[in-house]
C-alpha cells in the first residue's frame, strides 16, 4: 500500500511538473509570432542591428538573472531537503496536520527543478525589461558635472544608479524569497518544529537560515549606501534634491545603518556557534529602532526646530544646488538674456523697414483653418485633415511663413468598412494644401498654394509624389501590390487607380510568411485571399509616431510630426526626439517626463516607402552619446541630412513649453529672490473655447533687435505672477547658423507693457468693436476670436488678433476683420494693412502682398461691387459717433476725415 501511495505521487508529480513545463513553453512560445514579425518589420527599415542589440540584451539579462535565482533557490531548498534527513531523527509533535515527510518526498523532488525554473522564468521576464538601463550602465559617458554633495560625476546618477538599484531590488527579492521557501522547506521537513513549548529548530536547518540572513542584512547593507545617492532626488525638502535636514540627518543614520547592518550580519553568523538567538534578535532590534530614530525621528526633529525657525540661511545652499541643476538639466544655463524696452514708439517708418515681419504675421489659427480646409479640400467624406503645420519656404525670392496640412485616409469613413477596402484598395491618403498664413480672399477664405487632388500648384513648390502611405493617421496594416486595384485619387463621377511602385511593406512571397501575419493580425483572409501575388507587401506600424517609437524606443518623441515637401516633390514627416531622465541630481522633475531633456535627434519618414533616418542633432547631450556607443551607425550626423530638408528644420514646440514653464522659476538665480518668490513669471493665459488654457508658443518670422534679417522664431511672452503685464518674452531660433539658440528679452520692471490679457480686455471695452461683435452674433453669426499674437518689432510690441466668423449651422470660418493694438491705440479693419494704417496713420501701401490686401479700392475696382465701400463708411460714421459720445474730438475729426475719403471713392466708383 505504502508503494502504491508513493507511486501514485510520483505520477501525480510528474503530471505538475510536465504541466509547468508546458506553460513555460507556451509563454515563450506565444512571442513567436509578434518576435519574427517584428524582425522582418526592422529588416524593411534597415535597422536589423537595433533589433538584435535590443534582443540579445533581454536575452542575456533574462538568461543571467533567471538561472542565477533557479541555481539560488534549487541549491538553497535541496539542502534543506538533505540536512533534514540526517539532522531530524525524531518528530515531536505535529501541530499544523502536515503529512509525514515520506509523503512529501516524492512531491518535493518531482517539482523542485521545474518550480525553480518557472520562478526563474518569471524572475528572467522582470529582468529583461531592464535591457535599457543595462545598456546605459554598460557604455556610461561622463557629463563633466560632478554633483555638489558626493563629488560624483552626473553620469554616475542617470547611467549606473538605476541599474545598480535594480541589483539591489533583485537581490533583496531572491534571498528573501529564497528565505520564506527555505523556512517553508524546513517545516514540511520538519527542520522546524512548532511545539507546545516553542520552536525547535535542527542545528543545520539554524545555520542555514542564519547564513540566507546574513546573506540579506550585508545587501540591505548595499541598499542603504545606494539610498545615500538617492537623497539626492529627495522631494521633501523646499526644493526638490537633499535639503539641510536630509544631508544633516538622513545623510549621517543611512551611513550608520549601513555599519549596523554589516555589524547585524557578523552577528547572523557569530549566532551559528551560540545557543539561542539572542546575538540575533540584538542586530535586529538595534537596526529597527536605529530605523525608525535616524529615518523618521530624527530629521522630522531637525527640519522643525532647526530649519523652519531660519529656513533661508539653512536652505540657501541647497536652493543654489537646485537652481543651478535644473537650469543644466532643461538647458535653461544656454539663454541669452538681453533687455527689450518695449517702447511705444512704432511708426510707419518701422513697419517699413520690417516689412517682410508684416508680411509673415500670421492671420489664421490653427483651429479655424483646420475647419475650413476640412470643407475645402476634402472632397471625398474619406480624407481628412487632421492637423495644420506652420512652416516656411522661399516662394518667388520671398521668405514666406506658410501653413501646410496632408490630406490623410481616414479609415473610419470608410462609405464601406470591408476587409478589400480597408487593406488593398483605400491604401493611402494622396497630397496636401498649403497657402500662406496672411493671405485672404475677398469671401475672408484662405488662399492656396497648393491645393486640389491632384495636386494643383500656383508657386514654385510642386508635390510629385502625392501618395500618403505613412501618415499621422492609419489603419493596423495595408497590402499593396495586390490584384485589386489601389484608389489613387477620385477624378470626378470616376476614380484613378494605381499600384504601389515602392519598396516599403514587407514582402508576402510565400505560404508561410502570409500565415505568419495572418496570425500576427488574427485573420484568415490574408492567408486566403486570392488577390495576394508573390509580389504583394504588407506595410504596418504606418502612424508616424507608432513607426518611430517602434523603431528607436528609448527615445521621447514630440506629439506634433510635421509634414515637409522637398526640393524634388516628395512628401516627408519629421519629427523630433528627446532624450530623457528622471536621475539628474537636484534637478527639479516634471511629471510625466523626467528632470532632465535634450532635443538631440529629428526622425524623418518618408511618407511614400516609410523609410526612416535619425540624425543627431545635438552630439554634446551624453545620453545621446551613449546610445550611440550601444547601436552604432543608428543615427547620423545633422551635416548628413539633406539640405533641403535641414532648412525645414525647427525649434519644437514641446521642447520650448517646458523651458518656458520652467524658466519662469528658474530666471531667478539668487536663492533669497528664489526662496521669496519676488520675481515670480507666469504664461500668460487666454480665453479658448469657453475655458481658460495658457497661451501656446508660435512661429513666426521676424527680424530679432539687433540682427539684419528675418529668420524662423518661436516666441512665448510672460507676464508677472497673478498680474497680466507683460515682463518678458522668450524666443527660440530655427533658422542656421543659430538653430537652437535661445534668447530671453526681459522689459523694464518700472515700466507698464501691456499683456495679452490687457490687450483683450481693452478690446471687450472698446465700444466700436463690441457693437460690431453684438451685431454679428444677432445676425445668426458665430464670431471666432483667433489666438492674440504679440509681434516684437524693434524695440516694441505689436498685437495681432484674426477675428473669424462661422454660421451658427454650418462650419465654414471666415476672415472678417483683423484687429491691431499698439500702445493705447487700438484698430479693426478689414485687412491688416487698413488696421495698421488705422493705428500709425500713412498711406496704405501694400506690404502684406495678397490678393485682399492689395487695397480697398483695387479690391473694390476688381470685384465691381460698391458693398465693400459701403460696409467702410458705415464703420467709420459708427466709429466717429461713439469718439463725438466719449468727447474724443481729435479722434472723432480723424474718423470724419477717413469717411469722407471713402465716400469720394464711393461716389467715384458710382460714377463709373
Amino acid at each position: 500500500m505504502a508503494l502504491r501511495g508513493r507511486t501514485a505521487g510520483e505520477l501525480k508529480g510528474r503530471q505538475i511538473a510536465s504541466l509547468l513545463l508546458l506553460l513555460v513553453i507556451f509563454a515563450l512560445g506565444s512571442q513567436t509570432v509578434p518576435l519574427y514579425s517584428d524582425w522582418l518589420w526592422f529588416q524593411e527599415i534597415k535597422l536589423p542591428s537595433v533589433f538584435l542589440t535590443i534582443l540579445t540584451t533581454k536575452l542575456l539579462l533574462a538568461v543571467t538573472s533567471g538561472l542565477a535565482f533557479a541555481v539560488l533557490l534549487y541549491v538553497n531548498l535541496l539542502l534543506a531537503s538533505r540536512f533534514t534527513a540526517t539532522d531530524v531523527l525524531l518528530e515531536v509533535e505535529d501541530r499544523f496536520g502536515l503529512p509525514s515527510r515520506l509523503v512529501i518526498e516524492p512531491y518535493f523532488r518531482r517539482l523542485l527543478l521545474p518550480g525553480a525554473l518557472g520562478l526563474g522564468v518569471l524572475s528572467a521576464f522582470q529582468a529583461a525589461g531592464e535591457w535599457e538601463s543595462y545598456l546605459r550602465f554598460a557604455n556610461t559617458l561622463p557629463f563633466g558635472v560632478p554633483d555638489p554633495i558626493f563629488q560624483k560625476d552626473a553620469s554616475f546618477y542617470v547611467f549606473r544608479l538605476p541599474f545598480l538599484s535594480f541589483l539591489y531590488n533583485w537581490l533583496m527579492a531572491s534571498l528573501g524569497l529564497t528565505f520564506l521557501l527555505t523556512t517553508l522547506t524546513y517545516l514540511l521537513y520538519r527542520g522546524i518544529q512548532i511545539t507546545a513549548r516553542g520552536p525547535i529548530i535542527a542545528r543545520l536547518a539554524r545555520t542555514h537560515l542564519l547564513v540566507l540572513g546574513a546573506l540579506l542584512l550585508l545587501t540591505k547593507a548595499f541598499g542603504f549606501k545606494l539610498d545615500t545617492y538617492q537623497l539626492l532626488f529627495s522631494p521633501r525638502g523646499l526644493v526638490f534634491g537633499a535639503g539641510y535636514a536630509d544631508i544633516n540627518a538622513n545623510l549621517p543614520a543611512l551611513k550608520f545603518l549601513m555599519i549596523l547592518a554589516i555589524f547585524a550580519a557578523i552577528l547572523c553568523l557569530a549566532q551559528i556557534t551560540q545557543r539561542g538567538w539572542r546575538l540575533v534578535l540584538g542586530g535586529l532590534g538595534l537596526l529597527v529602532a536605529a530605523s525608525v530614530i535616524g529615518l523618521a525621528l530624527y530629521p522630522g526633529f531637525i527640519q522643525r526646530f532647526r530649519v523652519v525657525p531660519n529656513e533661508i540661511v539653512a536652505e540657501s545652499p541647497y536652493i543654489t544646488h537646485s537652481i543651478r541643476f535644473t537650469r543644466q538639466a532643461y538647458g535653461l544655463d544656454r539663454i541669452d538674456e538681453v533687455e527689450f524696452p518695449a517702447e511705444e514708439k512704432l511708426t510707419r517708418e518701422d513697419l517699413r523697414r520690417n516689412d517682410l515681419t508684416i508680411k509673415n504675421i500670421r492671420l489664421w489659427d490653427h483651429r479655424p483653418l483646420l475647419t475650413t480646409y476640412g470643407q475645402l479640400q476634402e472632397i471625398r467624406t474619406y480624407y481628412k485633415f487632421v492637423d495644420v503645420d506652420n512652416d516656411r519656404y522661399q516662394i518667388d525670392g520671398e521668405y514666406r511663413q506658410v501653413m501646410l496640412s496632408a490630406r490623410e485616409m481616414s479609415y473610419q469613413h470608410l462609405p464601406s468598412r470591408s476587409w478589400i477596402n480597408e487593406h488593398l484598395i483605400f491604401t493611402h491618403g494622396y497630397g496636401a494644401v498649403l497657402g500662406p498664413v496672411n493671405r485672404i480672399t475677398p469671401e475672408g477664405l484662405p488662399e492656396f498654394l497648393i491645393k486640389d487632388i491632384p495636386p494643383v500648384s500656383t508657386g514654385p513648390i510642386k508635390v510629385t509624389r502625392p501618395e500618403i502611405y505613412y501618415g499621422e493617421v492609419a489603419n493596423d496594416y495595408v497590402i499593396v501590390k495586390t490584384q485589386a486595384q489601389e484608389l489613387d485619387y477620385p477624378s470626378g463621377d470616376k476614380n484613378v487607380y494605381s499600384t504601389y511602385a515602392g519598396k516599403g511593406g514587407v514582402p508576402l512571397d510565400s505560404s508561410a510568411r502570409k500565415l505568419l501575419f495572418a496570425a500576427r493580425f488574427g485573420t484568415l483572409k490574408i492567408l486566403l485571399s486570392s488577390d495576394l501575388t508573390a509580389e504583394s507587401r504588407i506595410m504596418y506600424h504606418r502612424q508616424i509616431s507608432e513607426r518611430v517609437r517602434k523603431a528607436v524606443p528609448f527615445l521621447r518623441f514630440d506629439r506634433d510630426p510635421y509634414l515637409v515637401i522637398s526640393r524634388d516633390g516628395r512628401l516627408s514627416w519629421i519629427i523630433d526626439a528627446y532624450t530623457v531622465s528622471d536621475r539628474y541630481p537636484y534637478s527639479e522633475p516634471i511629471r510625466g517626463m523626467g528632470n532632465y531633456i535634450r532635443n538631440s535627434v529629428k526622425a524623418v519618414v518618408d511618407a511614400y516607402d516609410g523609410s526612416l533616418a535619425f540624425y543627431m542633432a545635438d552630439p554634446t547631450d551624453p545620453v545621446i552619446r551613449v546610445y550611440a556607443q550601444a547601436f552604432p551607425g543608428l543615427f547620423r550626423p545633422l551635416d548628413a541630412m539633406p539640405a533641403d530638408l535641414k532648412d525645414r528644420l525647427r525649434y519644437p514646440q514641446g521642447m520650448f513649453t517646458i523651458q518656458a514653464k520652467l524658466f519662469s522659476t528658474y530666471h531667478m538665480r539668487d536663492p533669497q529672490v528664489f526662496y521669496n518668490k519676488e520675481d515670480l513669471w507666469s504664461i500668460p493665459r487666454k480665453a479658448m473655447e469657453g475655458r481658460e488654457a495658457e497661451m501656446e508658443p508660435y512661429y513666426t518670422i521676424m527680424r530679432l533687435p539687433g540682427e539684419k534679417k528675418e529668420e524662423f522664431i518661436l516666441l512665448l511672452p510672460f507676464t508677472p505672477n497673478k498680474k497680466d503685464n507683460m515682463i518678458a518674452w522668450l524666443a527660440a531660433r530655427s533658422d542656421p547658423p543659430h538653430y537652437g539658440k535661445l534668447i530671453a528679452y526681459n522689459f523694464p520692471k518700472a515700466k507698464l507693457v501691456y499683456g495679452p490679457r490687457q490687450i483683450d480686455a481693452r478690446i471687450d471695452q472698446d465700444s466700436f468693436i463690441s457693437q460690431q461683435l453684438s451685431l454679428w452674433s444677432q445676425r445668426g453669426s458665430s464670431v471666432i476670436r483667433g489666438s492674440l499674437l504679440a509681434i516684437p518689432i524693434e524695440r516694441s510690441l505689436l498685437y495681432v488678433q484674426p477675428l473669424y466668423l462661422a454660421a451658427e449651422k454650418g462650419s465654414l470660418p471666415e476672415l472678417k476683420r483683423i484687429i491691431v493694438a499698439h500702445g493705447n491705440d487700438i484698430a479693426m479693419e478689414e485687412t491688416l494693412e487698413r488696421a495698421l494704417t488705422q493705428v500709425f496713420g500713412g498711406t496704405a501701401r501694400a506690404p502684406v502682398a495678397s490678393k485682399a490686401e492689395a487695397g480697398g479700392a483695387q479690391t473694390a475696382a476688381r470685384d465691381g461691387s460698391l458693398k465693400v465701400l459701403a460696409s467702410r463708411a458705415y464703420d467709420h460714421y459708427a466709429r466717429a459717433q461713439e469718439l463725438l459720445r466719449q468727447g474724443n474730438f481729435a479722434g472723432y475729426g480723424e474718423e470724419v476725415k477717413r469717411l469722407e475719403s471713402v465716400l469720394k471713392e464711393l461716389r467715384a466708383r458710382a460714377g463709373r
